[in-house]
């Protein structure tokens, strides 16, 4: 091959990844002109998406599966989550490690959560908040931890809280509601705890974001009351109407939340995954197409567009948990409105997928179609705001009722992908990798390279056949072999008497990519 052919690629690949490949590059016989339409982005092989599974804790739905296992049994089910989603090349996985006021790490704050031992305060033998970090990273996972911020106990009995409890030493900040125990959220001591418990994983863990689903203020429950109102009338300070307060004292706890986690590690994202529809239309103008039995904003307190307008949180995750026509709340208008509410921010939209409906639901007979998540991808794909998914949950994954695991993977997740960057998190893209190597051995092409700067997380390995002329720039994935946080990487896949242009680059923990490194087999 030519050394001009081999520099144009090159100089294309440089470009990267970073965009489609510029006239100049085929001026220098890059890429042929005639090729441009074979080396187009494919959208079924997007270069950058988050893909991520929720795996909960709460009484025990995923992890552990039950209480009363081995420390090394809960290990071995937790590695088996992770190494489903490297098999399904996710990127990221949100574990729940604070399910009801408690702790899956030893905190100073809380006790050790029930869902571990079966006996709250009962300690595990070992720290499933430092084992998971480190077993995502082992794999190039992101870690998101997921707390519930209010939720104290699935009862309400009191006094089944271990004593040194917080809500046991303060009686006063507990609710009764709906046959569960809340903290309430307008007392300022409590939001204060909520806070102090997160940032005690912040601050001693490796974690890559802090996660919030959709429990906020507690769904409605016909004929009981949350009684705060005389809360309301210590704290109220002011504020026209409960539903204002009760809004207010959310909208407290993220932007303090957000300024807290920043202030302790910039890197660490902050993500929040509300249920989907925050207003009707009916109700306001500026709301969904949607006539939902539930509103955000009046039902939970949860002013969820406020929050991505005024980028108080770094990513939202709404729980578009309906099929594609479901007049109620189709899939195909909610997620255009969530795309209209990030345009314009730094919010990332990620869209939350019902699993567990797949199969069993009778809500709309769109869940017995095999097809409905893949479509939902397909549909997402005419939506550049959206920028990833996270499916309910790790359990519903793995079953592939009707196969929809399977198809979904099939048609939309056959390479890798990097996880987008938040630029204004970081914008700065690492040195590239130096001495980069390639050798034939005889289990296949051995990659090796050293680091160069410090704010190297992780690399990316990119591949082409030269031998079957193979030129396109890396604007979507499919030169993309792997991501890994090792320096060396064996391609078992390589075909002998073929030539390769092997390229490295390096990731920072934001996912801010260098410039590609070569090396030629």
């Amino acid at each position: 091959m030519s050394v001009m052919r081999i520099v144009g690629v090159l100089g294309a690949t440089a470009g990267l990844v970073f965009g489609a490949l510029p006239a100049s590059a085929r001026t220098a016989g890059a890429l042929p002109a005639e090729a441009e339409a074979a080396c187009a982005a494919n959208p079924s092989t997007p270069l950058r998406q988050f893909r991520a599974t929720w795996v909960s804790s709460v009484v025990n739905i995923d992890w552990p599966s039950r209480t009363g296992l081995t420390a090394a049994q809960q290990q071995a089910e937790l590695v088996g989550w992770f190494d489903d989603a490297v098999r399904q090349h996710h990127n990221a996985v949100v574990l729940q490690v604070r399910p009801t006021a408690d702790a899956f790490w030893p905190s100073k704050v809380e006790p050790w959560s029930r869902y571990l031992t079966g006996v709250q305060g009962g300690d595990p033998g070992y720290d499933p908040l430092a084992f998971a970090v480190a077993e995502a990273h082992k794999r190039n996972l992101e870690l998101h931890a997921w707390f519930n911020p209010y939720r104290v106990s699935m009862n309400t009995d009191l006094s089944a809280l271990v004593p040194e409890h917080p809500a046991r030493q303060h009686p006063d900040w507990v609710l009764p509601y709906g046959g569960k125990l809340y903290y309430n959220p307008g007392i300022p001591a409590v939001r204060k705890l909520v806070e102090d418990a997160i940032m005690d994983a912040v601050s001693n863990y490796d974690i890559d974001g802090v996660h919030f689903d959709d429990y906020f203020y507690p769904y409605p429950v016909a004929g009981q009351v949350f009684d705060d109102a005389a809360t309301y009338a210590q704290y109220g300070g002011g504020i026209p109407t409960l539903a204002e307060w009760r809004r207010n004292n959310i909208n407290l706890l993220i932007q303090e939340l957000q300024h807290r986690i920043k202030a302790a590690k910039p890197w660490v994202k902050f993500g929040i995954s509300p249920f989907a529809v925050w207003r009707n239309k009916a109700t306001d103008p500026l709301g969904s197409d949607t006539t939902a039995g539930v509103q955000t904003y009046d039902d939970l307190a949860a002013d969820t567009r406020r929050w991505v307008r005024e980028e108080w949180i770094d990513y939202i995750v709404p729980q578009v948990y309906w099929a594609g026509g479901f007049a109620p709340a189709d899939y195909n208008k909610i997620v255009p409105w969530w795309a209209e509410q990030v345009r314009g921010t730094d919010v990332h939209l990620y869209i939350g997928q019902a699993t567990y409906k797949v199969g069993t639901s009778t809500q709309s007979p769109d869940w017995s179609d095999p097809a409905e998540l893949s479509d939902h991808l397909a549909f997402n794909a005419t939506v550049p705001e959206v920028k990833g998914d996270i499916y309910f949950s790790a359990k519903d994954v793995r079953a592939d009722r009707l196969g929809a695991t399977t198809l979904l993977n099939s048609n939309w997740y056959t390479r890798p992908a990097l996880i987008p960057p938040m630029p204004h998190l970081d914008s700065r893209p690492p040195l590239p990798v130096h001495a980069v190597k390639a050798s034939n051995t005889t289990t296949g092409v051995r990659l090796q390279w050293r680091p160069t700067s410090a704010d190297t997380t992780s690399y990316a390995i990119y591949r082409r056949d030269l031998t079957a002329g193979d030129w396109c720039p890396d604007n979507d994935a499919r030169n993309l072999l792997a991501t890994q946080r090792t320096t060396t990487y064996t391609d078992p896949t390589a075909v002998p008497g073929h030539h390769y242009l092997y390229t490295i680059t390096a990731l920072d923990r934001t996912w801010n990519q260098s410039l590609p490194i070569p090396a030629i087999s």
